[in-house]
């Protein structure tokens, strides 16, 4: 049978999450996020982030999360900056762009967003003496970790965090697997970092455990007016809204998505030791989920006969960039099996 490391997001949820989900399933309550499922995880998510005040909302999944903040943020003339492998630039189908507003991209080192290059996009755009004809820089757009499994040090996001403030710009951060990140073993940023640093983030259920679902937070609540009216407007809000608040209960509650997604992360550093002991070289240095060996032509032939994954770039020299994925439910023996396959390599 062919062991897949292609995504992040191929198990349904945590037993525990459908367990609970079985169990509630004839209850009656409110729809729409009001039930007391909801409320619950809204407080559970606040004490993470070290804010009793925080605003959170609960959607289904990322690109409809990415869109309707972006959205509800802007205005009709302004567009999103965001580093040039931003998920909003390169994997989204111009979901951002659908809405009216352009998608700014600037270069990036490994999949983030530099604090300088920020600012000299930024007083060029205020210096021109025609830059009324242009898309307005509106906001700021970044993950955590990148898409290349990167991450932001403190540093780095506080060195974001003043250049926005400078210049008037909401910072939000894209969170979709902010687990693995808070979770690497290399970090210096925790959730209460990200909730002090940044204007909107979210925490990312989908690929962490859930069967649906992200948690949008607002640090310092009734930033953006009637936002569940533009959640509701953009076909976000859900019904059962119940069914996202119990996941987040639940993987709240006791420190499970964090005990999950270190678990990700240990199996994902284990493939990247195997590949770095037979003197493969990764495309990126990616302490997280997502890992990205530089195979030969005869080496990703011979591991795609038994595991699947992702081809990402062909590079220079012409080898095979790739892209193996761990989640919360990645099983150490698959683990032991591609370890083991990659020292005959």
């Amino acid at each position: 049978m062919m062991i897949r490391f292609g995504c992040d997001y191929q198990e349904g949820c945590h037993p525990r999450i459908l367990e609970r989900l079985t169990k509630t399933n004839m209850e009656q309550t409110p729809g729409y996020g009001v039930d007391p499922h909801c409320e619950r995880a809204k407080e559970l998510i606040r004490k993470a982030v070290g804010l009793p005040e925080a605003e959170v909302h609960f959607l289904v999944g990322g690109t409809q999360t990415n869109t309707v903040i972006i959205k509800s943020f802007l205005s009709p003339c302004e567009g999103a900056v965001c580093v040039d492998s931003g998920h909003i630039n390169v994997h989204e189908s111009g979901a951002i762009e659908s809405t009216g507003h352009k998608v700014l991209p600037l270069p990036g080192t490994e999949g983030l967003l530099d604090a300088a290059v920020l600012r000299r996009f930024l007083e060029e755009f205020h210096s021109d003496p025609t830059k009324e004809h242009r898309v307005q820089p509106g906001m700021v757009y970044i993950s955590h970790p990148s898409e290349h499994g990167t991450l932001y040090t403190r540093r780095g996001l506080e060195e974001l965090h003043a250049v926005c403030a400078e210049f008037g710009l909401p910072l939000f951060l894209d969170g979709a697997r902010l687990g693995y990140g808070v979770m690497a073993p290399e970090t210096d940023v925790t959730l209460k970092d990200i909730a002090e640093l940044c204007d909107v983030f979210y925490i990312g259920g989908t690929k962490v455990g859930a069967l649906f679902g992200e948690a949008v937070v607002m640090p310092k609540a009734g930033r953006i007016r009637n936002f569940r009216t533009l959640i509701k407007q953009q076909g976000g809000l859900l019904a059962k809204g119940r069914l996202l608040g119990i996941q987040f209960e639940t993987l709240f509650e006791d420190g499970l998505y964090f005990e999950i997604s270190k678990h990700a992360v240990r199996q994902a550093l284990r493939i990247r030791e195997a590949f770095e002991a037979r003197g493969i070289p990764m495309l990126y240095n990616s302490v997280t989920n997502q890992q990205f060996p530089v195979l030969t032509q005869e080496q990703y032939d011979r591991l795609a006969r038994d595991f699947a994954f992702d081809f990402w770039e062909k590079t220079e020299d012409g080898r095979l960039a790739t892209r193996f994925c761990t989640s919360w439910a990645t099983l150490p023996e698959n683990v032991d099996a591609l370890v083991s396959a990659a020292g005959m390599l």
